[in-house]
Parts: structure tokens; C-alpha cells; sequence
């Protein structure tokens, strides 16, 4: 009997398209919070890849699953669909997770809700396949490193962002 390779098992079990870090972001790989799950690591991993915040149906890593932000009851009792749509906005836990990621890796949250909400979903994807796109081969970057993952070119050449006042 044939044996069947390891990213083929993990095809059947999960059901969904090859995860690979060439594929584009689309609209389900937004997070609630705004973060963009096609470039985080555990995203991007070939072993057991975390399929994103909103598909539900398939395992993710215990910290995925228990994220304090994706299941904080507001998000599930008001049915919104990002935390831009909450009266709590932006809530100290958005607030705590946006200082982070501003810090450790120049990305901000609250900068994605608020773009998601003026200029829509599409426009946002659109421009996050363009900002994620390695400029030397054209895979999909990480927002945690600060080098490509495919050719290892450096593209992180940021300043900390400032913290919000």
C-alpha cells in the first residue's frame, strides 16, 4: 500500500486547501481583531497549520483556540463580525494585543479594524496581499520574522511603532 506524504494527511484532515505561504489572504483569514492569519507563523507552518481565527471546524493550537479576543462574549452575543462593530471599541484587551504587536512587530490592529471599516474588506485584502508579498521571490512574508521564510531575505526594516496615547 502507497504511503500517503504527510501534507496530504493533513489535506484530508482538515478538509481545506493546501496551506502554502504563496497562497493569497482572503477575507476569511481576517481575524475579528484584525489580524491578518495569513501571516502569522502558526499559519504558515507545514506542520499542523492553524487554519485562522474564523474557521472553527478544525483543531488550531491551544492558544488559537482559547484567544481572549476570539472568544470574548461581546463578539459572540452581539453577532458582530469584527471588534470595529462593538460599542467597547477598541476594549483594553484590543488595546493590550495592538501595543504588542505595534511594538514587537510594527503591525497594528486597530489600524487594520479601522481601514477594514472605512474602506471595506476587499480593499483591505487587496492591499495586505500587496504589503505581505516578498519583494525578492513573491511568497508571503511573517509578520514574526523579520525575514522572508522562503529566501530569507530581510524585509523588516521598520522603527517600533509609538505607543498609543
Amino acid at each position: 500500500m502507497k504511503s500517503v506524504p504527510q501534507d496530504s494527511k493533513t489535506l484530508i484532515r482538515y478538509n481545506m486547501p493546501k496551506l502554502t505561504m504563496t497562497a493569497p489572504t482572503r477575507a476569511v483569514h481576517i481575524a475579528p481583531c484584525g489580524m491578518n492569519c495569513g501571516v502569522c507563523r502558526a499559519h504558515q507552518r507545514e506542520h499542523e497549520p492553524c487554519p485562522g481565527c474564523r474557521i472553527d471546524d478544525v483543531p488550531k493550537p491551544k492558544t488559537r483556540a482559547h484567544c481572549y479576543i476570539k472568544t470574548c462574549d461581546k463578539l459572540a452575543e452581539q453577532e458582530i463580525t469584527f471588534c470595529f462593530d462593538c460599542g467597547d471599541f477598541p476594549c483594553a484587551r484590543l488595546m493590550k494585543l495592538d501595543e504588542r504587536y505595534r511594538a514587537n512587530y510594527g503591525m497594528s490592529m486597530i489600524e487594520n479594524l479601522l481601514n477594514i471599516k472605512r474602506y471595506g474588506i476587499r480593499h483591505f485584502v487587496r492591499n495586505e496581499n500587496r504589503k505581505w508579498k516578498c519583494q525578492q521571490c513573491g511568497e508571503t512574508l511573517c509578520v514574526h520574522h523579520a525575514a522572508c521564510p522562503s529566501c530569507g531575505t530581510a524585509w523588516r526594516k521598520y522603527k517600533p511603532l509609538m505607543k498609543r496615547t
